[in-house]
Parts: C-alpha cells; sequence; structure tokens
C-alpha cells in the first residue's frame, strides 16, 4: 500500500482538491481519495509533492512504427513534401525500425502516458506492445489511391489484422484520410468495419485538402503527380463531410485526427455522425505546415477534444505535456484542467477505457503523475513545467 498527496490533485471525478491523500495497492489501484480541505496533518508513510498529482496520460494519435525516421524530414514543408520524404525514407532497415519503435515506446511510458492508440501499415511493432507496461490499441490503416488495387491493399491489411488478432492485440481497421484512400477501398473498409469500437482518420490536415476532394487540383494533387501515383482512374470523397457521414463506419467512436483546416461549417455538419472525438497533435502540426489547430473554434462547437502526439517523423518527442504546453502558450486564457481533462479522461472516454484509466478514483488503476514547475498561482503550465510518473 502507498499514499501520495500534493499541493493540489486533480481527480477528473470532480473539483481539485488541495493536499488530498490518495492510497493505493502496489500495483496502482486506487484504494481511496481521502480530502483533507488543504488542512493535511502528517501521516506515516505518505509522500508529499510540491506540484500537482494527476491521472496517466492517453495518446490518441501515435506512429510508433515511424519512430525511426525522426529527423529525417525538413520542417515546414509542408503535408505533401512531408509525405513524399515520409514515402521515400520509412522502408529503412528491420533492425532499425525495431531498435527506434521499442527506444520510443520506453519514452512514451517515462512521459507518463498509460494508453495508446497507435497508427499501423504493419505488423512490426507488435510483439512491443505484447510486453509493453503501456495499453495500447492498434488502429490498423489502409491507404491507396488506386481503385484498381483496392482489394490488394485491404487482402494486405487483413493479413496484418490476421497477426494482430493471433497475438491478442486489441483492434480496428481504419482508412488514413480522405485524400489517400479510394472510394472503392474505403466501401471495402465500411463493410469490414461495421463493428469497430474505436475509428481514426486524419482529417483536415491541409489547405490543399478540400480542393484535392472537390476538382482534383492543388498542392496535394501536384505532389502525387511528381511521385507518379495518379492512377488512370481517380475516384475519392466528395467532401469531410462527405467522408464522414457516408463513407466511414458509423459504429463506435470516430477520432478525427489534426483538424488544423478544420472550419465551423464542417464541424457542425459532421458532429451530425455522434460519437465524435476531435485529436490535436500541434508540434506535428507546427513541424509540418506551421500552423496551429483551431482550438479556440473546436471548443466553441462543443467539440470533445483529445491529444496526441503522432509520429517522431513530425516531431522532436512524443511527450503529451510538450503538446499541452504548446496548446497553452498559443491559448493561454485556456485553464490547465480543461488542457488535462483532454489529455487523460478525454481521451480514455475516445478509446472506450474510461472504465480503467482517465480519473482517479476507487478501483481504478489510471497511473499517476507528478506535474511540477507549474504556475499554482494562476494554474497555468509554463515552458520548464516538467511530468514524472509516480505510479
Amino acid at each position: 500500500m502507498k499514499c501520495f498527496t500534493a499541493q493540489y490533485i486533480i481527480t477528473n471525478a470532480g473539483p481539485s482538491l488541495k493536499r488530498a491523500v490518495i492510497t493505493t495497492e502496489d500495483d496502482g489501484t486506487i484504494i481511496n481519495v481521502e480530502e483533507t480541505a488543504g488542512n493535511l496533518k502528517e501521516k506515516h508513510s505518505t509522500e508529499f509533492y510540491n506540484g500537482i498529482i494527476i491521472p496517466g496520460f492517453v495518446n490518441c494519435h501515435c506512429h510508433l512504427e515511424l519512430s525511426h525516421m525522426k529527423g529525417y524530414s525538413s520542417k515546414g514543408m509542408g503535408l505533401g513534401s512531408f509525405i513524399e520524404q515520409v514515402r521515400s525514407n520509412r522502408n529503412n532497415n528491420k533492425e532499425n525500425v525495431l531498435s527506434s519503435a521499442f527506444s520510443a515506446d520506453f519514452s512514451l511510458y517515462k512521459e507518463g502516458i498509460v494508453l495508446c492508440a497507435d497508427v499501423c501499415n504493419t505488423s512490426d511493432s507488435f510483439k512491443i506492445k505484447k510486453e509493453s507496461r503501456i495499453s495500447y490499441f492498434n488502429l490498423l490503416e489502409v491507404f491507396g489511391l488506386d481503385p484498381d488495387k483496392a482489394g490488394k491493399r485491404f487482402d494486405e491489411i487483413l493479413s496484418i489484422a490476421r497477426i494482430c488478432g493471433e497475438m491478442n492485440l486489441p483492434f480496428s481497421l481504419v482508412p488514413h484520410s480522405a485524400y489517400s484512400t479510394s472510394l472503392t477501398l474505403l466501401r471495402l473498409l465500411r463493410n469490414e468495419s461495421l463493428n469497430n469500437k474505436i475509428t481514426s482518420i486524419h482529417f483536415m490536415e491541409t489547405e490543399g485538402e478540400e480542393t484535392f476532394l472537390k476538382n482534383h487540383t492543388g498542392s496535394l494533387m501536384s505532389s502525387y503527380q511528381h511521385s507518379g501515383l495518379i492512377p488512370s482512374r481517380l475516384e475519392t470523397a466528395k467532401s469531410h463531410t462527405d467522408l464522414v457521414l457516408n463513407e466511414v463506419t458509423k459504429s463506435g467512436n470516430l477520432i478525427l485526427v489534426h483538424n488544423t483546416f478544420a472550419d465551423r461549417n464542417t464541424i457542425r455538419l459532421v458532429m451530425a455522425r455522434g460519437n465524435l472525438f476531435w485529436c490535436l497533435c500541434p508540434n506535428s502540426n507546427l513541424y509540418i505546415e506551421n500552423r496551429i489547430p483551431p482550438l479556440n473554434l473546436l471548443i466553441e462547437e462543443g467539440c470533445e477534444i483529445v491529444i496526441g502526439t503522432d509520429s517522431l517523423a513530425s516531431n522532436s518527442n512524443l511527450s503529451i505535456l510538450e503538446e499541452l504546453k504548446t496548446l497553452q502558450f498559443n491559448f493561454p486564457d485556456t485553464p490547465v484542467e480543461d488542457l488535462l481533462y483532454w489529455a487523460t479522461m478525454n481521451g480514455a472516454k475516445a478509446l472506450g477505457e474510461e472504465k480503467r484509466f482517465g480519473s482517479i478514483e476507487r478501483s481504478k488503476k489510471p497511473g499517476l503523475l507528478l506535474l511540477e514547475n507549474v504556475d499554482l498561482q494562476n494554474m497555468k503550465l509554463l515552458p520548464e513545467s516538467f511530468v514524472t510518473r509516480l505510479i
């Protein structure tokens, strides 16, 4: 049995508590949260910390298998250029892929992440996840613009799904994005994912997406043409709204990832789908497009926000706290309680794991993190804020 307390405890089960005492089993299961109204009495074996104790982080978008590509792509070149660089560099030798993914998993754990939705195009990371201290949900992602090759692409992802199932790892089949997936492939996926618990899709990540969908022109079209990837027959969803409402499974939760160029009209239209979560990866967006997502607009429209890190191909680290600090810097009026809620409880809800993670409550095993170097007077994150895993 262990006891922890700090200046503040954010449980996500009620208001922030001052100097409450959290009692846990040795394995991290919460036994009790004792409120003290700030009047903490010395108690044998209680560990006191000068900071904020919070539940473990939930990463709603990561690409573990791209970890070997750190530093391979140039910053600020736009999505088209980034895709070209990933395509030409991702097939490094297997040993480098696996060792980098192993190191990334350790980094995620050290950064306080307890639950992670990880995008997979191969089975390379499965053994690492099987042995990890992090709970992973695998999003087996498929893409391909050529409708005549849709069946082949689909068979490939089904083969990866069989491996995932044999290893007893949870997974869903998901499309990459509207701009990278033919209608034929989208519909094969939709029919196979009628019972999905979780689906995710890269969404409105760059300004050129909507132009590409509407009339197959713009920067993305130019990038595809330059790479020789335009098929003789090009068919895509008509718009992002069409994609969400008509071409993606209506089952379970849908995580829309990035949303860097989301606009009010699109947000309002796709909200009709229900069970939507809007994943922000601001450091990746700055890396690729030098653009930050419209956080205030998403808040105004009542969007359920969650947080992701994306991959080391488009980020310098896999830290949820660094993503929150970027949001705090760019949107200074955002309460730290909201930022932390998105990165913990909302993430757990998005992945259907709120009974295990996301809040500090009796019988849960959410992990406990200590957030230090915070402006406790104004409850704001600072550039020097850092997190330490307690459990």
